[in-house]
């Protein structure tokens, strides 16, 4: 991604848990408590800018901040969303939810939620493809999901899914267009 990129922007300002490992004077405004120091195992919400350059400096062996897994890559996350991957509002857990997975996965080595988050984009991406495909075209016969549970699954989507529902739909109109042409002609 570009450096100017606003996504990758947005997803690096959202805020994931810390724990300082050392006492810093003046620092205790970060926990409520101005102008006196922020004591080591203090937990403390910073972006994620912040706390990776924190996490990863240090001159001592000992690092100024320990990072850990925010709450939307939580194990009770990770368990919805290998039990039903379209049931999971992704968008109230972050709006660059996958942006924040990968950020996440450069800093620490979870296999597990790597796979997990992997196979869940496979699924959702199957499934916006379809609402992407059939949207304006009217409720779909047979098994497929209901008007209901379709807009409450699109409202769901994080910035990267609306991004790949568009260029979907997008392109599924050009496709109707061009077809509309090409028996005309």
């Amino acid at each position: 991604m570009s450096y100017y990129d606003i996504d990758s922007i947005l997803t690096d300002a959202q805020k994931v848990p810390c724990t300082f490992e050392l006492d810093v004077p003046s620092l205790g405004y970060l926990d409520n408590n101005p102008g006196h120091t922020l004591k080591s195992s203090t937990r403390v919400d910073l972006p994620l800018w912040l706390a990776e350059m924190l996490a990863v400096s240090g001159a001592s062996s000992k690092t100024l901040v320990t990072l850990d897994l925010p709450p939307s890559l939580a194990p009770r996350v990770m368990n919805a969303l290998k039990a039903d991957p379209k049931s999971v509002d992704i968008r109230a857990l972050a709006q660059h939810f996958y942006g924040l997975g990968a950020r996440i996965l450069e800093l620490f080595e979870e296999e597990e939620v790597c796979d997990v988050l992997m196979e869940s984009w496979r699924v959702r991406a199957a499934e916006i493809s379809d609402h992407a495909s059939n949207a304006g075209q009217g409720q779909r016969g047979g098994g497929g999901v209901g008007a209901g549970d379709g807009v409450e699954f699109l409202r769901g989507l994080d910035e990267g899914e609306r991004g790949l529902f568009r260029a979907q739909h997008d392109s599924s109109k050009a496709m109707r267009v061009w077809m509309g042409e090409v028996k005309k002609g």
